[in-house]
């Protein structure tokens, strides 16, 4: 895996230091994927890591339990973990988190108060009125709502971003193009889950080998809601994000596959297109993290594959260094207008890679030192 795509030299960006940042929960399940991506950051240098009272005092290497290469990071191994809360220990200027929902708000609007960026990928803030649900390529004018929320909360800093839901992000990433081209009226969408979506160590296998697992009926409801907020307008005069106009309908399933997610989708589009230009809508789309040339965005954020047995989880999920999401059967639907499927990291693009790349795009905007 090549993270970083872009030299220095092609960057439209680069900030005037290393800019300190720190994982909260870093030895879960997306708390490694934190560390094993930052790793080599051309502008991230991580200067903390923190966890559970068990871990606090040891070193990473020996409180990770790590489970996703045969080493832990060098750069990582013998940071000495530290408390989740605010204090000297967290010498940083960006927060990421990957918390248990069981705390996870309040840890965030304590970090958040005491002055740093926090970019959460835990589901706590999500649907606050005053905090952006950001996905750079979609979105990246919802940052504005941030001087709002710290004035609002009396934060003279400090500020929370999340992501989505793993789910939401691939699903978002191949709907923006048609919005964008052809308007959306409906989407229905069945997910085909990864395991590693549950956290480690994740679903009993005796419940899902050899079988198909509804998901929880909250799950199909982040699918349903997030796409709204993602792709609506944020309204700078009455600040709000007023939510899109199309309709989502998601079920959601769990499957034996250890990373990856397939969605099958069907769309009806606000206009009538061809199967010629929904293709190179897809194909085509780019947006602010390709334009800014960020560190972690891919080249291509959508991925189009016209083979007939194409995308498999197994042979696409690491596109694009594992950040785009891959379409592929794109045919005509018989209910509605267009029908595909997708795949995505779940775990990367749709976790820790995404906070990632919300901060680097903030850092772009000035927006973090």
């Amino acid at each position: 895996m090549t993270p970083f795509p872009f030299s220095q030299s092609q960057r439209g960006y680069t900030p005037p230091r290393p800019i300190k940042v720190g994982v909260l929960g870093a030895t879960g399940a997306v708390g490694q994927r934190f560390v094993q991506l930052l790793e080599g950051h051309p502008w991230f240098q991580v200067t903390a890591l923190g966890a559970s009272g068990r871990a606090v005092g040891k070193t990473y290497g020996a409180a990770a339990g790590w489970r996703l290469s045969a080493d832990v990071p060098e750069y990582a191994r013998d940071i000495t973990m530290v408390e989740g809360k605010p204090g000297p220990e967290w010498d940083c200027d960006i927060i990421f988190t990957s918390l248990p929902a069981e705390i996870a708000g309040e840890v965030e609007e304590e970090f958040a108060a005491a002055g740093y960026k926090v970019f959460s990928n835990s589901r706590n803030h999500r649907y606050d009125p005053d905090v952006p649900l950001m996905i750079p390529e979609v979105n990246p004018d919802h940052s504005n709502m941030l001087a709002h929320q710290q004035k609002g909360r009396g934060w003279e800093r400090g500020f929370i971003v999340t992501n989505p839901n793993c789910t939401t992000i691939h699903l978002v990433l191949a709907l923006k193009p048609l919005q964008d081209a052809f308007g959306l009226k409906k989407v229905i969408v069945t997910t085909m889950q990864a395991v590693s979506g549950a956290g480690y160590p994740g679903v009993p296998s005796l419940d899902v080998i050899d079988n198909v697992m509804p998901h929880s009926f909250d799950e199909e409801e982040k699918v349903e809601s997030e796409p709204l907020k993602i792709m609506g307008r944020f309204e700078e005069n009455d600040p709000r994000f007023e939510e899109a106009l199309f309709a989502v309908s998601a079920t959601c399933t769990r499957v034996a596959v250890r990373e990856g997610h397939t969605e099958s989708v069907a769309v009806e589009l606000g206009r009538t297109a061809t199967i010629e230009e929904v293709a190179a809508a897809l194909t085509e789309f780019e947006a602010e993290p390709q334009r800014l040339k960020l560190p972690s965005a891919p080249l291509h954020p959508v991925v189009l594959r016209t083979e007939a047995h194409r995308p498999q989880v197994l042979l696409d999920r690491d596109s694009e260094n594992a950040m785009a999401t891959v379409v592929g059967r794109l045919q005509k639907c018989k209910v509605l207008d267009y029908r595909f499927l997708l795949i995505g990291h779940n775990t990367i693009r749709g976790a820790a890679g995404a906070s990632i790349l919300n901060a680097e795009l903030l850092a772009a905007q000035g927006l973090i030192i």
